[in-house]
């Protein structure tokens, strides 16, 4: 398997001070784990991306701080500015090979559903990630999930029904519902969906409806400067 390799340097600036380093192309980022001390690191935002998009979070990435030896690691959390979606701050676990994890893996379809070919029937994916357990080393990127034995609106395919290596644990209800495909709208159904909405929006509820997007904006400011201050606790 190909080793995905990530650079970072140790950082000094905490708390709101990261905010010059975004300017610079630079994310904050905080590594730990267990029995570790929480260490703040700058990583060049275009390397993470390429990065992130071939390892996403269910692949182990040699992490290489300086000059330091590289440590095995997954990125745990992402944190996004809830306005430019820019990341304002990563999370990396680090792991130790011994011990066993857990994550969430995506789940993808593979395939086609007869209900739907066949019978006009629209396909829904109850869960698009399943939570599981296993040594770091045993970590698969994805869970295909083959939709072709919904054949009919009454098939279901469960979580116990999704296929893993023996060294992986799922750990989630065995009876959920993964995939499932639901029947066309009757013309009744599509009747009433088309039907207009005419009654008015009286002006006062109007004005508050604009008075709560402005306090969203506020929040959403608001919300950068909280995780801030916890990542500054977290670097220790």
């Amino acid at each position: 398997m190909k080793t995905i390799i990530l650079q970072a340097e140790k950082r000094k600036i905490l708390g709101k001070k990261t905010k010059s380093l975004r300017k610079q192309g630079l994310i904050p980022a905080i590594l730990y784990g267990h029995k570790i001390k929480s260490t703040p690191l700058t990583i060049n935002e275009k390397e993470f991306d390429q990065v992130y998009d071939e390892a996403g979070q269910t692949t182990l990435i040699d992490l290489k701080v300086q000059d330091e030896k590289a440590q095995k690691i997954l990125i745990h959390e992402i944190q996004a500015d809830p306005v430019s979606d820019n990341i304002i701050h990563l999370d990396l676990l680090q792991v130790k090979m011994t011990e066993k994890l857990k994550t969430e893996v995506p789940i993808e379809t593979e395939g086609t559903a007869p209900a739907v070919t066949d019978l006009d029937g629209s396909l829904i994916l109850n869960k698009d990630t399943v939570e599981i357990e296993c040594l770091p080393q045993d970590l698969i990127h994805k869970i295909e999930v083959d939709i072709s034995r919904l054949k009919t609106f009454e098939d279901r395919i469960l979580v116990k029904d999704l296929k893993v290596p023996e060294n992986i644990t799922i750990l989630e209800n065995p009876q959920e519902v993964v995939a499932l495909v639901t029947p066309p709208r009757t013309e009744e159904e599509l009747a009433e969906l088309e039907e207009p909405i005419e009654e008015e929006i009286p002006e006062e509820i109007g004005e508050e409806a604009e008075e709560a997007v402005e306090e969203g904006l506020k929040e959403g400011e608001g919300k950068e400067e909280v995780e801030e201050m916890k990542e500054e606790e977290g670097g220790g």
